[in-house]
């Protein structure tokens, strides 16, 4: 008989604020098929918790989330993964309360998808975010559809032409996240804007919810599926493998 593996995602409710804490250090918080089912189920039941106003996705560890799980690659359809990263970004969306995503660390890839479908957005000035895909061959085809929206053209432009590492500031100037502070101040600003979030009525909270997210949940219902197809072909094309091939051999050297 085998154990059951470990709970890679937690759930804590206290004082109408539910915590969600993403904490699969080995592989780097990855997508993986147990976290993301996780994931889904804690959003699940938070938002069926009439006494939740405001929801706070963090990570333990220095990393948020790396992305795609790359070593399940082999035996998860490629199609089934971007599908699943479109639907962790529409529950996010779609929820009616507001969702405060922190980041300490790495965003990357499927991370970044996450950190945009959030409706608030806190970072350390330090965190590091990149949206490496145009150096692999690929494209951000599923996280595009909510971090497109969320990012200033110019910035959008440069951060997914260029493939480049950007830090907290630069998040923040662009768009993708609401406020970056500095690392020691991170916890005290969280804890005062999800305490200001926290004072609107459930209401107040679902109806404004629902006007802001409706372009949004639009967007991923028409262009989601489309977008995983891409997704899909270019991760199968000659050009993506002899693109990742390289890279992963420039890392190791």
């Amino acid at each position: 008989m085998t154990d059951a593996p470990a709970e890679l995602v937690h759930l804590d409710v206290a004082d109408g604020v539910a915590t969600i804490t993403l904490d699969s250090p080995h592989n780097r918080n990855a997508l993986s098929r147990q976290l993301v089912t996780e994931l889904v189920d804690r959003l699940e039941r938070v938002e069926a918790d009439d006494d939740v106003r405001v929801v706070k996705l963090v990570s333990s560890g220095r990393v948020f989330c790396s992305g795609a799980d790359l070593s399940e690659a082999a035996t998860v359809p490629m199609q089934e993964g971007a599908r699943a990263i479109v639907g962790v970004q529409r529950q996010i969306v779609a929820s009616t309360k507001p969702v405060v995503v922190v980041v300490v660390g790495a965003a990357r890839a499927g991370g970044i998808g996450i950190v945009a479908a959030a409706d608030v957005v806190v970072v350390a000035e330090d965190a590091t975010f990149a949206l490496t895909e145009v150096k692999l061959g690929l494209t951000p085809a599923v996280i595009s559809l909510t971090v497109f929206p969320r990012l200033t053209p110019r910035g959008l432009a440069l951060t997914a032409l260029g493939g480049e590492v950007f830090n907290g500031v630069q998040a923040a100037d662009y768009g993708l996240a609401t406020i970056a502070v500095p690392a020691e101040e991170l916890d005290a600003k969280v804890d005062e804007l999800v305490g200001q979030l926290a004072t609107g009525a459930a209401q107040g909270l679902r109806e404004t919810k629902k006007l802001l997210s409706a372009d949004l949940l639009e967007r991923i219902d028409t262009k989601g599926e489309e977008l995983v197809e891409l997704s899909a072909r270019l991760f199968g094309s000659d050009e993506a493998r002899e693109a990742m091939t390289a890279f992963l051999s420039r890392k190791k050297a």
